[in-house]
């Protein structure tokens, strides 16, 4: 039996199978489940990494937002971490007293905290960024430069996706 052009097309376009509401929904081909699965492993591999200098992830996140751009507010850092307002607050806290960053009122706005790392806060990021390279080198090992590029294109498109979606 030859098939048309059309049926392949049918048959390679495996989208409805990752569509939860779909009778044909298979686990493995739902992107959110294996945008998760991979996080999850993610967090594994980084986290032992970063209890070995004395780090957790959110501090990690914290500490990486600020080496990109400081100092920052309470609120860029939370949204730039992924991380809600609430919980951001008490994990600067935190951070506050173990003397990796400092927090004051803002410059132009007394009602902003803003945050900026301390020097004990630089050295824990370049010790962070130490022991998580190796894990990005071994992430991103057989990607060329454009599936690199493409990856990053494709996820920002599905971020992008759901902010269409009212909650």
């Amino acid at each position: 039996m030859t098939s048309t052009p059309k049926d392949r097309a049918k048959r390679l376009d495996q989208r409805s199978l990752g569509d939860p509401g779909s009778a044909e929904f298979q686990v493995d081909r739902y992107p959110f489940y294996l945008l998760n699965r991979a996080v999850s492993r993610y967090n594994i591999v980084i986290g032992a990494r970063l209890r070995a200098i004395g780090l957790d992830i959110p501090n990690w996140r914290v500490l990486m937002v600020l080496g990109e751009h400081a100092p920052r507010s309470i609120g860029q850092i939370a949204e730039a971490s992924v991380i809600n307002l609430s919980t951001m607050m008490r994990i600067i806290g935190r951070m506050s007293d173990a003397g990796l960053v400092t927090s004051a009122p803002g410059s132009e706005d007394a009602r902003v905290t803003e945050v900026d790392l301390t020097q004990d806060g630089r050295v824990k990021l370049a010790e962070a960024r130490a022991a998580t390279a190796p894990v990005y080198a071994n992430l991103i090992e057989g990607f060329s430069a454009t599936d690199f590029d493409r990856m990053i294109g494709l996820l920002n498109r599905l971020h992008d996706n759901l902010d269409r979606v009212p909650p």
